[in-house]
C-alpha cells in the first residue's frame, strides 16, 4: 500500500502553493472546484490513507474503492473521507464535475469533535447517492463556502465551520434512522463499546510489511481497557450482537482483503502483519471466513 498522504503531499500533487497555515502547524481548511483540480483527463488516484478530512460533491459516473468495499457512483453523490480509512477513486465518465473541501481536525478545535459523527466513523456511511434536487441543494452549500472563503470577513473561518456542519447534518438527515443509536452513548455499555472500537481501529491501516498489529485476542483488548474479559464480551454482545472475537476477526479479515487486493505483498507477509506467526494459520483463518484461500481470493479480485 502507498504511504499515507499528508496535506503537503496533496498540495504538491495538485501543483498548488503550500498555504502558510500548514507550515505553522495550525488548523487548515480549503475548498476546490473538482474539474480545476483534476483536469480533463482524469487518472485514478492511488489507494492510500489521507491524513486529513475531505468532503466531495461529485457529478459523473465513477467508482470508489473504500477500505474493502467497491462503491459505484452512477450520477451524483456526496462522499466523506477521513484519516482512518484508506481509499482510491476512479473516474468512469470522461468528465467529472463537482467540488470538495479538505480540512484538519484541529481546524475544529473547541468547535466540535468530527470523529464522533457517523459519516467519519469506520463503520459509518461514506457515500450518499443523491437525487438531482438533493445535489443542487448541496451545490448551493458549497457555493456558500466559496463565497465565504473569498470574503474579507474577519470571522469567516468560524462561518465556514458552521457550513461544514450544515453539510454533515443535512447528509445525515437523509438516513436518520441509521444514526439514532450512535448518539445514545451516555450509558456504560455504549462507552465501553465505543472505547473498544476506537482501540481496534487504531491498529489500522497496515502500511508496511514490518508493521504488525499489537493486540490480537479478546483478552488483550480487555487488559488494555482495564476490564474483565467477561464484562467486555457481555457489553459487546449487548451493543453489537457480536462476540469480541467475531468483531476482531471481522476487522482483521477486512484488512486482509485490502492488503491482498491493493498490495503485492506475499501471503506470509500479510499474515505476519495481522498477527499470524505461521502462514498456514493465516490461510486457515481466511479460508474459514471466505471459503477461499488468500491466494485464490487475490487471483479472483485482480483478474
Amino acid at each position: 500500500m502507498n504511504k499515507s498522504q499528508t496535506l503537503e503531499d496533496f498540495y504538491n500533487f495538485g501543483n498548488s502553493c503550500l498555504p502558510s497555515d500548514l507550515k505553522k502547524g495550525i488548523g487548515h481548511f480549503n475548498i476546490f472546484n473538482l474539474q480545476d483540480f483534476i483536469g480533463e483527463n482524469t487518472k485514478p488516484i492511488a489507494f492510500n490513507r489521507r491524513l486529513y478530512f475531505k468532503i466531495t460533491l461529485i457529478f459523473g459516473k465513477s467508482r470508489l474503492y473504500y477500505a474493502d468495499k467497491v462503491i459505484d457512483i452512477e450520477e451524483q453523490a456526496l462522499v466523506f473521507s477521513n484519516p482512518q480509512i484508506p481509499y482510491s477513486w476512479e473516474s468512469i465518465d470522461d468528465t467529472q464535475l463537482g467540488f470538495f473541501c479538505v480540512f484538519t481536525e484541529s481546524f475544529f478545535q473547541q468547535f466540535g469533535s468530527l470523529s464522533e459523527y457517523p459519516v467519519f466513523q469506520p463503520n459509518g456511511n461514506p457515500v450518499y447517492n443523491l437525487s438531482k434536487e438533493q445535489a443542487e441543494h448541496f451545490q448551493e452549500i458549497f457555493q456558500k463556502m466559496f463565497t465565504e472563503i473569498n470574503s474579507d470577513y474577519v470571522y469567516k473561518y468560524d462561518v465556514l465551520k458552521n457550513i461544514v456542519f450544515e453539510v454533515l447534518h443535512t447528509a445525515m438527515k437523509l438516513h436518520p434512522i441509521n444514526f439514532i443509536t450512535n448518539h445514545q452513548s451516555s450509558n456504560g455499555p455504549e462507552r465501553v463499546s465505543s472505547l473498544f472500537m476506537e482501540l481496534l481501529e487504531r491498529q489500522f491501516p497496515i502500511e508496511n510489511v514490518n508493521q504488525q498489529i499489537e493486540l490480537r485476542s479478546a483478552s488483550e483488548y480487555a487488559n488494555r481497557l482495564n476490564i474483565h474479559i467477561n464484562h467486555l464480551n457481555r457489553v459487546l454482545k449487548e451493543t453489537t450482537q457480536q462476540t469480541t472475537s467475531d468483531i476482531i476477526a471481522s476487522r482483521n479479515l477486512k484488512e486482509a482483503k485490502i492488503l491482498l487486493i491493493h498490495t503485492n505483498w506475499n501471503i506470509s507477509q500479510i499474515g505476519y502483519c495481522l498477527g499470524f506467526e505461521e502462514t498456514a494459520n493465516f490461510s486457515n483463518f481466511f479460508k474459514k471466513h471466505m471459503d477461499v484461500s488468500p491466494a485464490n481470493f487475490r487471483k479472483q479480485m485482480i483478474v
